[in-house]
């Protein structure tokens, strides 16, 4: 069974097969319907989970207005608002899981809001590569959040027009259109996440090693003059030919920034363990054991979402980063 394939049957299965019975209806025999998810979700886990969310959403609101963060109200702010919809869902399924309209909530808002959330973490080390150095990395620090948050509104706009075709197609029962189409086209946006996370965390990496090393990779072009000069304020003004790098000698990260650094690579590897999560389960399946599984979700997906946001609650870049 293809990946494309088992969405789209996810889909159907949600939204026709899920029937209760009506209470009061005169029937002999009551119809038989499907669990979408393979269990009942833990109400107590669900409650849970909505209020972390919320306290962490509403923690993010107030300090990105308060230090005037404005970039993080459309991105962590708005994907905490993604995962209170989608755990409220869940919630909602612990109480009536035969229904299909709340699988279908949580489904395609626990798959997008962490989206959100990468694309802070983009325009925060775009930040601290400015502060710290854009010789150690491969790309300019302004280019960190061009180029991955305009992959990351690519992503979110295939998945939404991939699950918009396949729903209009599996819930009109007239319609002649083909949903596998949409599942082709949600598989792309998922594999355009995946492969986005990945460039990002490698680059990332590199540039924390060329930093440890002291070497430079890159001579940026003249807009980053500036960063250059507040470099070499910090002592980073030995500039030592060395092959294919330049070594360079002197300045330390700031404890600030080090302590921001710190939480946004815990941050990130929340968020790379998420999405190696979903895609083992998508490999695995619709119908396999990954997904009927409700405690590889709440750990691999629910509380790696609640450690990023909560650690950048902690790890604030209006307070550590200027």
């Amino acid at each position: 069974m293809s990946a494309s394939s088992s969405v789209v049957e996810l889909l159907i299965r949600a939204a026709a097969t899920t029937i209760c019975p009506v209470q009061g209806q005169a029937s002999a025999t009551p119809k038989k319907h499907t669990n979408p998810y393979g269990y009942n979700p833990t109400l107590y886990v669900c409650a849970l989970f909505v209020a972390l969310f919320s306290l962490s959403t509403l923690v993010h609101l107030i300090q990105a207005l308060w230090k005037r963060k404005w970039y993080l109200l459309p991105t962590v702010v708005i994907g905490g608002c993604g995962e209170i919809i989608g755990w409220s869902a869940r919630l909602w399924s612990a109480k009536n899981v035969c229904n299909g309209t709340p699988f279908l909530m949580q489904i395609s808002t626990t798959i997008i809001s962490p989206t959100f959330l990468a694309a802070a973490n983009f325009i925060v080390l775009g930040t601290i590569i400015k502060n710290t150095g854009p010789q150690y990395s491969r790309l300019a620090p302004n280019r960190y959040a061009i180029i991955f948050v305009g992959i990351d509104i690519l992503a979110l706009l295939v998945q939404a027009i991939g699950g918009g075709m396949a729903s209009v197609a599996v819930t009109k029962s007239n319609s002649k259109a083909d949903p596998n189409k949409g599942g082709h086209v949600m598989l792309v946006g998922i594999i355009i996440q995946l492969v986005e996370i990945f460039v990002y965390t490698a680059l990332a990496a590199d540039f924390f090693r060329n930093y440890a090393a002291r070497r430079a990779v890159k001579d940026h072009s003249a807009k980053d003059k500036s960063a250059h000069n507040t470099a070499d304020e910090k002592g980073q003004d030995e500039l030592v030919e060395n092959g294919d790098v330049t070594t360079v000698n002197g300045g330390e990260m700031d404890t600030k920034t080090r302590w921001m650094s710190y939480g946004l690579v815990f941050s990130t590897v929340c968020l790379f363990i998420r999405a190696i999560y979903r895609t083992i389960e998508l490999s695995n399946g619709w119908e396999g054991r990954i997904i009927h599984t409700q405690i590889y979700f709440n750990v691999l997906d629910g509380a790696m979402i609640v450690l990023s946001m909560y650690t950048i609650n902690f790890l604030h870049p209006g307070f550590l980063l200027s």
